[in-house]
C-alpha cells in the first residue's frame, strides 16, 4: 500500500510540474528581464555548442524563450560531430532541427576545423576556439553569448573546452561590452527528474546570492522531442528516454559569466 501511495504521489508531482512548465510564459526572476534591451531593439545572441544535437538536447528552453522574446538568435556549432564518421549527415540534421526550432538557417554556422574534431579524448585548443568564436561575433555583431558551464552538462571534454574558449575570448580579445551566460550543470539526480526540475531550480537559484541567475521554462516540451527527432542518426531509444526524463528538456538555468 505504501508503494502505491509513493507511485501515485510521484506521478501527481510529475503531472503538476509538467502543467506548471507548460503554463509558464516567461523566465524567472523577471526583474530585471533576462537580456533586457531598449524597446524596438533586438539583441543579437550567439549560442555556441560543441556538436550537432547539443542545441536540441540541452538548450531548447533557451532557444524557444529567445525566439518568443524576439531576439535575433544565431547558433555556432564548433564541429560536425564526426566521431562515428557521420559528420556530414549530422551537419544536415542540425539544419533540420534548427528549422524545427524556427532558427533561420543563414544564422546557423557549423565548423569542421581539423583541430576541433569530435571525441571524448580530443582536447580543443582554447585560444583557437576563442579566435573562431570572435570571428562570428564580429560577422553577426553579437552582443550576448550563451554556452555550457565548466562541467558541460555531461562532463564531455568538448563541451568544457567551448566554455573555456569563451572565457578566453572575453578576457583577452573582445573590447566591446558583451554579456556571456552559461548553462548550469546539475547533479545526476536532478538531471533526470524531468519537469520536477522547475521547483528544484527555483529553490537552488536562491543559493546563488550576488549572481545573476535566470530559470527559463520550456512552455512547449514537445518541441524538444521534435527537434531531437530531426537528428535521425542519433534518435535511438536511450536518447528518446533522455529527452523525456531530462530536466534540460523542461528547464534551463543560466548564470551570467563575470570574468
Amino acid at each position: 500500500m505504501a508503494w502505491i501511495l509513493i507511485i501515485i504521489s510521484a506521478i501527481s508531482l510529475w503531472l503538476i510540474s509538467l502543467w506548471r512548465v507548460i503554463s509558464s510564459t516567461s523566465c524567472v526572476p523577471s526583474n530585471p528581464p533576462f537580456l533586457s534591451t531598449r524597446p524596438g531593439k533586438r539583441r543579437n545572441v550567439l549560442l555556441v555548442v560543441a556538436h550537432p544535437d547539443d542545441e536540441s538536447m540541452f538548450f531548447t528552453p533557451t532557444i524557444l524563450f529567445l525566439k518568443s522574446e524576439g531576439h535575433n538568435l544565431h547558433i555556432l556549432c564548433m564541429s560536425i560531430g564526426n566521431a562515428d564518421g557521420m559528420g556530414n549527415i549530422r551537419k544536415e540534421e542540425l539544419y533540420r532541427a534548427c528549422a524545427i526550432l524556427k532558427v533561420p538557417l543563414d544564422q546557423v554556422q557549423v565548423l569542421d576545423h581539423p583541430n576541433l574534431q569530435d571525441g571524448f579524448d580530443k582536447r580543443w585548443d582554447h585560444q583557437l576556439l576563442a579566435g573562431l568564436i570572435e570571428e562570428q561575433i564580429k560577422i553577426w555583431d553579437i552582443d550576448s553569448v550563451i554556452t555550457f558551464d565548466n562541467f558541460g552538462v555531461s562532463g564531455h571534454g568538448n563541451h568544457r573546452d567551448v566554455h573555456h574558449g569563451i572565457c578566453n575570448l572575453r578576457y583577452e580579445k573582445i573590447q566591446k561590452d558583451i554579456e556571456a551566460w552559461e548553462l548550469i550543470s546539475t547533479s545526476i539526480l536532478r538531471k533526470y527528474c524531468g519537469p520536477v526540475e522547475i521547483w528544484l531550480s527555483l529553490l537552488c537559484s536562491l543559493s546563488y546570492s550576488g549572481q545573476k541567475i535566470y530559470c527559463l521554462p520550456n512552455s512547449n516540451p514537445y518541441r524538444s522531442y521534435q527537434a531531437m527527432a530531426g537528428h535521425e542518426s542519433q534518435w535511438i531509444w536511450f536518447r528518446k528516454l533522455f529527452v523525456l526524463f531530462s530536466s534540460y528538456t523542461y528547464m534551463n538555468t543560466l548564470r551570467k559569466l563575470d570574468i
